[in-house]
């Protein structure tokens, strides 16, 4: 039943981003390049939408047949409707930053409060209870996550394939651990909406995402983060680990940018990501990196931590420290004016 939701999601989100994109031509919703783009020609946008639909559609279907909680399926559908919402008007309409942040931290805060907050985490071998201190960096982790996602969405294939690697990583060290009840399906239900969004959406970019897929995906797997930490502790280091590509590209461009006294949230073409994909002339490759990253480093460090040999702390420095070397490598947050 499992492996058959999977082909039928799959096959659900190829033909449905298939006519969002005929829609989309039809009525002329595409994106237009200008000078802060990675892309030269105008594409149609809004295949998240196949992506979300699918996800929550087959989510309901394992609901209805015993495979996934009922708690779990509310969650995902009524925050993750929200999210994707927000991306969906501000695709349509631009809704200013400020009230974007607000609308996210209303559905990440309702997302953290269903949870049950941030569970102790399991740091340098000790238990430590966070408490509200801990609900609160998890509301923030999520609105972040959920940003960076629609900030890293800028060449082709690049969203679908973390998100199909890291969900992948997510399942080996679920299964890897043992004794974790269905939470392995969720992230295999999105690798097989992601995927067939990305048939259309790489080697060449038919389609765009938009901000109602990045969103939805980042908030989605932020979510999964969380509950792997309910699962058991040292899990969560494993999800943040496995995320941790986009996460220092997003994060030391982010920083950089603010100490310059750049607005973090105006458009710009400053991630490392970008700065590589004009480099080296084009995205298949950019993106293809990514996912080998994901799978040949972040993945056997993120199941030593879920098999027992090594601490979650550790491991993150050890999995974030080379990225961080090739994020100022390839001049994450650097002034575009610097480009040669």
């Amino acid at each position: 039943m499992i492996w058959l939701a999977f082909t039928v999601t799959a096959v659900l989100s190829l033909i449905l981003t298939g006519i969002i994109r005929r829609y989309a031509l039809s009525r002329n919703l595409v994106a237009i390049p200008n000078q802060r783009s990675s892309h030269t020609f105008a594409t149609p946008h809004g295949g998240g939408i196949a992506i979300v639909l699918t996800f929550q559609l087959m989510s309901g279907v394992l609901t209805f047949a015993g495979y996934i909680p009922i708690s779990s399926f509310w969650l995902y559908l009524l925050a993750g409707i929200w999210v994707a919402l927000i991306g969906l008007l501000d695709d349509i309409y631009h809704i200013p930053a400020r009230w974007r942040l607000l609308f996210h931290f209303t559905g990440s805060t309702f997302a953290v409060y269903w949870l049950g907050g941030l569970p102790p985490l399991l740091l340098a071998g000790n238990l430590l209870d966070p408490g509200w201190l801990g609900a609160v960096a998890a509301v923030i982790f999520l609105v972040w996550l959920l940003n960076l996602y629609n900030f890293m969405d800028g060449i082709d294939g690049i969203a679908g394939i973390e998100a199909i690697t890291v969900c992948f990583g997510g399942i080996l060290v679920y299964g890897l651990f043992g004794n974790t009840g269905s939470q392995w399906i969720f992230p295999l239900v999105l690798i097989a909406a992601t995927l067939g969004f990305l048939f259309w959406n790489y080697p060449r970019a038919r389609i765009f995402m938009g901000d109602t897929g990045s969103g939805y995906i980042g908030f989605i797997i932020g979510m999964f983060t969380i509950q792997a930490a309910w699962v058991a502790p040292e899990l969560v280091w494993s999800w943040i680990i496995l995320l941790g590509a986009f996460i220092v590209d997003a994060t030391v461009t982010l920083i950089r940018r603010v100490m310059r006294g750049e607005k973090f949230y105006e458009a710009h073409r400053s991630h490392a990501y970008q700065y590589a994909s004009r480099k080296y002339g084009g995205h298949v490759w950019v993106s293809l990196v990514f996912g080998v990253i994901n799978l040949l480093w972040l993945l056997p460090l993120a199941m030593l931590i879920a098999g027992g040999w090594l601490d979650g702390l550790l491991a993150l420095i050890i999995a974030y420290l080379p990225l961080i070397w090739l994020a100022f490598h390839f001049k994450a947050g650097a002034s575009e004016l610097q480009e040669v």
